[in-house]
């Protein structure tokens, strides 16, 4: 019941993501068109990965003192 029930908003959840994607294709985007001719996509998209380094250097740190716990624990 429960997997049935979640295969069906999955699906919903695709076709719904696909509608949306198709929709905002058409439509112009006036405010990354703006970005872009000020110069100030650049800025948004290095803290966009500022904010994904910083992420991702915390998860690997977490898993290094995952796995060095994991190992304390073994002995």
């Amino acid at each position: 019941m429960l997997l049935n029930t979640l295969f069906s908003f999955g699906i919903f959840l695709l076709t719904s993501f696909s509608a949306i994607a198709q929709s905002a294709q058409v439509e112009e985007i006036a405010m990354a068109d703006t970005f872009r001719a000020e110069g100030k996509i650049y800025v948004v998209v290095a803290v966009i990965l500022l904010l994904f380094a910083g992420l991702v250097f915390y998860a690997v740190r977490i898993e290094r003192k995952v796995n060095r716990l994991e190992k304390e624990l073994e002995k």
